[in-house]
């Protein structure tokens, strides 16, 4: 197998190409060149090249089987080796390895880890950097966040020439760190219009097995830069959530201004996903408000995300605990990106309470942050270190929070993923269990969607 993704950012870069243009070719039935040793693809019946067939074995896959402990404390991930039949995007047989059906098309797994795909719920795949020319942001001390709008004003019309393609450069990168679905936030600004909306749709159609839903984001504030209008074209779309931003500190009117995002999700009948940065009493107050208007606004009722919420934050004690239940009553999400800095989120405590709680890569190299690798492995293994899951059992645990709570093992031990019928949204992982490919990022091998492969990882 080849080694893991390179962690150097130039080479990340043309990783990222190389990457791009092999999943697109092993999609179209090609291979990359140094791929294999010739142009033509083997046999599907060889097991050298993934099936591309609706009903196919893997060979030779590793399934968690249960927990082993010493005593009362669980010391390891027992695990087996499967051959896994997919029909039709699901899961149809599984069964000891050897004991699968011959007579299909198969891919020998080689005991490489079956997990369920990652699912990257905070991106922004309309602006970045990636795909270009290496850019750090500008420095950002002293600088407000209407210091950036004022940055990216200039920005946008430099990025969307390229923005469709970069945003395909994107998904391909996603897929190939075991992400096989995503919530995208995307401009709409008077600046680009709907013309960021109209590249990223544009690369979704290109990419029919990548569903990604899709938030219209006033990045620019929705009354300070007056795109009302331009939200409700983009809801006629087809967007699914209205979003919003910093409603005190960029709109200057908390009320007004979520009553305003408010008021076109209930025209439109869609969610809401607002980015809440503000870690001033204003921001304990935004929410406040937003739970009150669920509460007036019962159709709102579980189709709200707090994305980011530092506020929360801010909280202890009986105050905070008041907030969760409040949001948990409501049904409101959280889409937390587990930033390392001086405020860590409560994030075990929205769990406990029932609050579902998501999280996203974020920014993939763009003017407001470098560091996006675009590994949702890596964010399983930031929650683990930032709130102290070290241990087997809590490194397991830890995984849920990038695949929407999806994990092959209950609490007790019991296998519980993957089951017959089951959609075949995984992947494959160089790792002996959940809780390595969690502490050490393990490499993905592949990806699929529905069972169908998106990213197959170059073998030597």
């Amino acid at each position: 197998m080849q080694t893991a993704l390179p962690t150097s950012r130039r080479r990340f870069l043309r990783q990222g190409v190389r990457l791009t243009a092999a999943s697109s070719m092993i999609m179209a039935g090609m291979t990359a060149p140094g791929m294999a040793a010739n142009r033509s693809a083997p046999p599907a019946s060889s097991g050298k090249a993934l099936p591309q067939t609706a009903h196919y074995v893997l060979h030779n896959v590793v399934l968690e089987e249960g927990f082993g402990r010493d005593g009362d404390e669980i010391v390891e991930t027992k695990t087996a080796r499967y051959d896994i039949t997919l029909r039709d995007g699901r899961f149809h047989q599984i069964s000891p390895a050897g004991q699968g059906d011959r007579s299909l098309p198969f891919w020998d797994a080689q005991g490489a880890l079956l997990l369920p795909s990652t699912q990257d719920m905070h991106i922004h795949l309309d602006k970045t950097f990636y795909g270009g020319p290496w850019q750090a942001p500008r420095p950002r001390k002293g600088k407000t966040i209407m210091d950036m709008i004022a940055r990216e004003q200039v920005l946008i019309p430099q990025l969307l020439p390229t923005s469709q393609a970069r945003a395909e450069g994107l998904i391909a990168l996603l897929n190939a760190m075991g992400t096989t679905r995503a919530r995208s936030h995307c401009n709409i600004d008077p600046v680009s219009g709907l013309q960021s909306l109209e590249h990223l749709q544009a690369a979704l159609a290109n990419h029919p097995d990548f569903p990604c839903e899709i938030v219209a984001f006033p990045q620019h504030g929705l009354l300070h830069s007056q795109v009302d209008g331009l939200m409700r074209e983009a809801m006629q779309s087809g967007v699914q959530y209205v979003g919003g931003l910093d409603p005190t500190h960029v709109d200057g009117e908390m009320e007004k201004s979520l009553d305003a995002m408010f008021q076109i999700a209930l025209d439109y009948q869609r969610g809401v996903d607002i980015h809440l940065h503000e870690t001033s009493a204003a921001g304990v107050q935004a929410i406040r408000y937003m739970i009150k208007t669920v509460q007036n606004n019962p159709s709102l009722r579980g189709k709200v995300t707090l994305s980011h919420g530092f506020a929360l934050a801010t909280l202890q004690g009986a105050e905070l605990d008041k907030m969760i239940a409040d949001l948990a009553e409501q049904q409101f999400s959280i889409a937390s990106t587990l930033p390392i800095g001086k405020l860590t989120m409560p994030v075990p405590q929205l769990q406990a309470a029932g609050v579902n709680v998501m999280t996203g890569t974020d920014s993939v190299i763009d003017h407001w942050s470098p560091f996006g690798t675009g590994s949702m492995l890596e964010k399983a293994n930031l929650y683990a270190q930032l709130y102290g899951g070290s241990d087997e059992f809590s490194l397991s645990r830890a995984l849920a929070i990038a695949t929407d709570g999806v994990l092959p093992l209950s609490a007790s031990g019991e296998r519980q993923w993957p089951r017959i019928g089951d959609s075949a949204n995984m992947m494959l992982v160089e790792a002996s269990c959940s809780a390595e490919a969690v502490a050490r990022i393990s490499p993905v091998i592949a990806s699929f969607s529905r069972g169908k492969p998106q990213f197959v990882r170059q073998q030597v």
